[in-house]
């Protein structure tokens, strides 16, 4: 009993021995050959550069595109990375969609009015004056057919649109003097972007236009009389009420301001599915995240602009509402002129705002109306 018994153990000591020689043999070959590691480890990883329109870390705005390459690089596990250029790092600010265009920059992130000189239509993808709030232009985007009209406007330059942000409802702007009728506007020079611009020159004024870092100095040495930036929680940051007294709303001009990130069509076609995939989702996080952060961090700038800096809040006179109104409507139905690109963006956006607005009555505004009754 005592052999027979051995005679088994070594055999299958023999047998065991065989297969982890084996299998030791196999894995030294995996590391020791060079080819074969190279080959199974290989993972290609692509490096952007951001191009933004906004100063380098500016709260909100200028943050987003750097949450967006911080997601990015996570949710791709370092594949793609992207470095970020705050305005005038690489590309002065209102270079960004040339910069994308040309492939200078695989990406930017900014607000599509600022290229009105080149594509006038764009204007639509940001705001429009007495347009769409943030829900509402983010339901005309991904549901109401906005986002393949953007797509296509801009296909020519080979740059792909995705909506990136929103900073909800702004303010009317800083003003160094008094409104009280829209005799107060004439001659008045002041910062104000897109079709808001526009209305703004019509209404007597002139509407300079200008990245966000010039606003301050130039609001400062009498450059500009007035400025639109964003909300308080931006202006604040800027230190705007520092160069203006008085602060009005509500914000005719933006009511619900869209943001983009551009992105090079022939770098995203150069990416595999499961990272383009990745980038458009993180443009969604952002396009959300956004606009949660003004609507929560809004009301605590402006409390603090009012109760401790003693910022003069003013409406604007319902008169001056209701003839920037009439402009405005006149403006947008222009800017679509004989175009047929131009036109099919207008007709779009026209039968949506018309559509959104009558459930609008009978939601959000009868909820807000219901809301401030009871309340007070």
């Amino acid at each position: 009993m005592r052999r027979r018994f051995d005679r088994r153990f070594f055999t299958r000591f023999i047998i065991v021995a065989g297969i982890l020689a084996g299998f030791s043999a196999c894995t030294e070959k995996r590391i020791s050959d060079p080819s074969a590691s190279k080959e199974s480890t290989s993972i290609e990883v692509f490096k952007w550069r951001l191009v933004t329109t906004w100063p380098k870390n500016l709260p909100g705005m200028g943050m987003a595109p750097e949450n967006l390459a911080r997601i990015v690089g996570k949710m791709s596990n370092g594949r793609l990375q992207i470095k970020v250029y705050g305005a005038g790092e690489l590309v002065p600010a209102l270079e960004v969609f040339e910069a994308v265009s040309r492939g200078t920059a695989e990406m930017g992130h900014g607000a599509a009015y600022y290229w009105k000189g080149k594509v006038p239509a764009a204007q639509f993808f940001a705001a429009v004056p007495f347009g769409l709030t943030a829900q509402e232009m983010n339901g005309w985007l991904l549901y109401g057919g906005g986002m393949e009209l953007w797509q296509e406007l801009y296909e020519p330059f080979g740059l792909i649109p995705i909506v990136s942000g929103n900073t909800g409802v702004q303010m009317a702007g800083w003003f160094n003097r008094e409104i009280n009728s829209l005799a107060d506007l004439q001659g008045m020079k002041m910062r104000i972007p897109g079709l808001g611009g526009e209305v703004f020159q019509r209404a007597g004024g002139t509407a300079v236009n200008m990245p966000g870092g010039e606003i301050f100095t130039s609001l400062q040495t009498g450059v500009i009389d007035a400025t639109e930036w964003v909300g308080p929680y931006n202006d604040l940051a800027f230190g705007l009420h520092q160069v203006a007294k008085y602060y009005y709303y509500p914000g005719w001009q933006e009511p619900g301001t869209a943001l983009e990130a551009l992105v090079n069509k022939k770098a995203f076609d150069s990416l595999p599915e499961d990272l383009q995939e990745i980038l458009l989702v993180a443009c969604h996080k952002i396009n959300n995240d956004l606009l949660a952060e003004y609507t929560a961090l809004n009301n605590e700038a402006l409390r603090e602009l009012v109760e401790r800096h003693n910022v003069q809040l003013r409406r604007l006179p319902d008169d001056v509402l209701q003839e920037l109104r009439t402009i405005s409507d006149a403006v947008v139905a222009e800017i679509a002129g004989d175009d047929p690109m131009a036109q099919k963006i207008y007709q779009s956006f026209r039968v949506y705002k018309e559509k959104v607005s009558s459930y609008a009555e009978i939601s959000e505004r009868a909820y807000l109306n219901a809301r401030y009754q009871t309340e007070h």
